[in-house]
């Protein structure tokens, strides 16, 4: 069975344009003023759509909701959340080619932080939790991505690499398919695609899937064909700029993921993290310039003393 995670307003603004009329219809409204959706009755918000409210029903129903009345608490409780966590939520995302530096630095700052706190605000621990427990135990991880997802896949492998997990970040799509080949049961596979709609991660991961392997979605999109041939979904939130579309956005909410799942998995392998990060502070020490006063390098941190049972 599927796990997904993802904000349900995020979705909507995602996912909304490719539903059909009336439902697009909906999620606009909803997304435009979510506190007014959220007092709205199921007739009123369907008059408001020009459509049903056995719509509207089927509607709540798509999203995983039993009814239009658990949607409105869905919305509802997202909304307090988003409130709590806004900041600045004035400043457009708009650039003009003569906007100062300070104001595309204001907007720029505010797009990423807002894709962040949506993406914080809606990830499933749980979700999280599961992919940290197999990866920590595999005995083969294999990552996707191409173009700025690909970034992140990379910055993923390097960090795990460092603590002694088997990973790898495939570049190519070729390579890529061979080495999902070889995975089964017991490994872990990572897709990573804003759109979930990228053939080549689509087929790398549907081909680990068919060995055995668990396989995990990181995409914006929770309803994509990526999210479908996934065991576990992971979503992320995006800010477009007027320069960065939502492709390039999506890397600083990608990063906050797998970053999740890389403590995760420190924390799941203490000992053997200690040791690795201390090994390898050490075997570039001399690559670096000494800090005044300071000749050795610093020591990894102990392990707290826990009380014994």
């Amino acid at each position: 069975m599927t796990v997904m995670s993802g904000g349900l307003l995020g979705r909507l603004r995602i996912e909304g344009p490719t539903m059909p009329e009336a439902m697009a219809r909906i999620a606009r409204i909803i997304t435009d003023a979510p506190e007014a959706a959220a007092n709205a009755g199921i007739v009123d918000l369907a008059e408001r759509a020009g459509t049903s409210t056995a719509t509207v029903t089927r509607f709540s129903r798509l999203l995983g909701f039993t009814g239009y009345a658990k949607l409105r608490v869905a919305i509802a409780t997202e909304t307090g959340r988003a409130e709590q966590a806004r900041w600045r939520t004035d400043i457009s995302a708009d650039i003009a080619p003569g906007d100062s530096m300070d104001r595309v630095l204001d907007v720029v700052a505010t797009a990423d932080t807002r894709a962040i706190q949506a993406t914080a605000a809606s990830v499933d621990t749980a979700a999280v939790e599961r992919v940290a427990e197999a990866v920590a135990g595999a005995s083969r991880v294999e990552l996707f991505g191409m173009g700025s997802s690909g970034t992140a896949g990379r910055e993923m492998a390097f960090r795990l690499e460092r603590i002694r997990v088997p990973v790898w970040f495939r570049p190519d799509s070729h390579s890529a398919l061979t080495n999902a080949a070889l995975l089964g049961p017991g490994d872990v596979a990572f897709g990573l695609s804003h759109s979930g709609r990228t053939r080549e991660v689509i087929e790398t991961l549907s081909e680990a899937a068919d060995h055995g392997a668990l396989t995990v979605a990181v995409t914006s999109f929770g309803r994509s064909p990526l999210a479908e041939v996934a065991d576990v979904v992971l979503t992320t939130s995006v800010h477009e700029t007027t320069f960065r579309l939502a492709a390039l956005s999506a890397l600083h909410s990608q990063l906050l993921v797998l970053d999740l799942i890389y403590i995760a998995v420190a924390q799941r392998t203490y000992e053997r993290t200690a040791e690795a990060l201390q090994v390898t502070v050490r075997a570039v020490a001399a690559h670096r310039v000494a800090e005044p006063g300071r000749s050795k390098p610093r020591a990894a941190p102990a392990r707290p003393d826990r009380p014994q049972p």
